[in-house]
């Protein structure tokens, strides 16, 4: 049963990825038209700064998958 919820945690590191990216770009472009902008600098922004935030988390969330992988090779040896 332990392969569940490896499963549903990385389901769940990818639905992070699509809701930092989506909602930084969905801000941005509500942003642009808000102040009636002919380019779209804040939507270029908004995506960039999901984009960032998107690899900086998963960065987070699979820093203790990797360290307790490390943990059960170095018990094996």
């Amino acid at each position: 049963m332990k392969w569940w919820s490896t499963a549903a945690k990385y389901v769940g590191i990818g639905w992070y990825i699509g809701g930092c990216i989506a909602l930084g770009t969905g801000l941005g472009i509500w942003a642009d038209r808000a102040l009636h902008s002919k380019f779209p600098l804040l939507t270029l922004v908004g995506l960039f700064l999901g984009l960032f935030l998107a690899f900086w988390g998963v960065y987070q969330l699979l820093l203790p998958i990797f360290k307790q992988g490390n943990d059960e090779d170095k018990g094996g040896e």
